[in-house]
């Protein structure tokens, strides 16, 4: 089973990777820092985690406003680094732990939290500044992989901090039941003080830091009873943010060992970090059992169900790129793209050569079975001038006009904007 070695919570400002990458280390004002991120970078060392489940913000970079979730996971099996402005900085991607991430999303779902699940989406400052400066990279990359949760904390309302705790609380009971044996360090990031908005831009207190990183290692019921703008007033409005650190400690035992704890204010945002120790027992019992059952206990009997498949998190990460390739049809320049020069186009897009002959051939059941969603189905038939109910005869291995004798009404429709394109189709053989 996977077990919660322990906690890390950092900051992210990219003072951090700006020091880092300046190769600032032994300059008097930046080696503070690094002096401070040694011991949690020789505690990473020593216990050598598997994964590690980091909860960050991002910074309207990778989200943004048109989408902007509570909290969001990844799942992906690489996150790469992203490009905030001024070009992207000179490190590699880092791996992600795709069936670790599968397991918590589903267990937390199943404990009502609502998540979102991303991929594809490069990871700002709020990972690569520490991480860059805390995890020992050789020539083969990075030594662990990562599962990322991002927290909306950006556009109010944000969650509450008794809602963080309680994530980290359902994260606990994701990792633990986790049926292979990992070592996980649940790392949390933000703060301290600052603020970089408006008149108040600047504001920074050091006794409430120091007072908030005791309370997070011996009283964090306390600290969840807080609301954003008891937070606000403490630390900043942007220093509300370590309502993250939450997650990290509601992850962990009651009891936990403070192996290290440090803290400098450079210029705009108090620095701080924790290494925390878990004492957590090993569940009696057949707790993780029993939750993971629950976990099961939503699809128990779809399996049953003839020609059914839910597209869930593991088809969403292995189709990824196929269908990404198809949502892309609502683009019309990929459209034409694809009309003009299919083969083209799917080098272009990097597909397999499986992938490339699924679509090549327009084998609808065969789209499915590879963990296409029908909804790109439907696009790629509006692309091509084939019927949605050409489509659903295929997917039953009927002719369409079998198909249309179980239907109350012979019609045909698509998502096609172009209507009048549709009075080519035929009621012959679906495609």
């Amino acid at each position: 089973m996977a077990t919660i070695v322990g906690g890390i919570a950092v900051s992210h400002t990219p003072t951090i990777g700006f020091a880092h990458d300046a190769h600032k280390e032994q300059d008097p004002a930046w080696a503070p820092i690094f002096e401070s991120f040694e011991p949690v970078k020789r505690w990473l060392r020593e216990q050598q985690p598997d994964a590690i489940v980091y909860v960050y913000n991002d910074h309207v970079t990778s989200f943004f406003f048109d989408h902007y979730s509570a909290f969001a996971l990844g799942i992906g099996d690489e996150y790469a680094v992203a490009d905030e402005g001024g070009g992207v900085r000179d490190l590699p991607g880092i791996g992600g732990h795709a069936a670790l991430a599968r397991h918590i999303g589903t267990s937390l779902m199943s404990d009502e939290f609502d998540m979102s699940f991303f991929q594809d989406k490069p990871l700002d400052h709020g990972f690569f500044s520490p991480m860059s400066a805390l995890l020992d990279r050789t020539e083969t990359g990075w030594p662990t992989r990562v599962v990322p949760l991002q927290v909306g904390v950006l556009q109010f309302p944000i969650p509450t901090a008794r809602r963080c705790f309680k994530l980290g609380q359902a994260l606990r009971r994701a990792i633990e039941s986790y049926p292979e044996d990992l070592r996980v360090v649940v790392m949390a990031t933000g703060g301290l003080s600052h603020q970089v908005h408006g008149e108040h831009a600047g504001f920074n207190n050091v006794d409430w830091d120091h007072r908030f990183l005791d309370a997070i290692t011996n009283d964090p019921q306390a600290l969840a009873e807080m609301t954003h703008a008891e937070y606000a007033q403490l630390g900043g409005l942007e220093g509300a943010e370590i309502i993250m650190w939450l997650i990290m400690r509601g992850a962990l035992s009651g009891s936990v060992k403070k192996v290290h704890s440090g803290y400098y204010l450079p210029s705009m945002t108090g620095i701080g970090t924790l290494v925390l120790e878990n004492s957590a027992m090993t569940p009696a019992g057949d707790a993780q059992a029993r939750h993971r059952q629950q976990m099961a206990q939503q699809l128990a009997g779809a399996e049953k169900l003839t020609g059914t498949y839910p597209f869930g998190l593991e088809s969403s990460v292995k189709a990824y790129r196929l269908n990404k390739y198809l949502h892309a049809m609502i683009d019309e320049g990929h459209r034409r793209a694809f009309l003009a020069d299919p083969e083209r186009s799917f080098d272009e897009a990097g597909l397999t050569d499986e992938e490339k002959d699924l679509v090549r051939r327009l084998d609808w059941p065969g789209l499915i079975h590879y963990g296409v969603i029908f909804f790109m189905l439907e696009k790629l038939g509006a692309v091509v001038g084939t019927s949605n109910l050409h489509i659903y005869a295929a997917m039953r291995g009927e002719t369409l006009e079998d198909f249309l004798k179980t239907r109350n009404t012979r019609v045909l429709y698509s998502v096609a904007g172009d209507v009048e394109a549709t009075e080519e189709w035929q009621e012959g053989e679906a495609k």
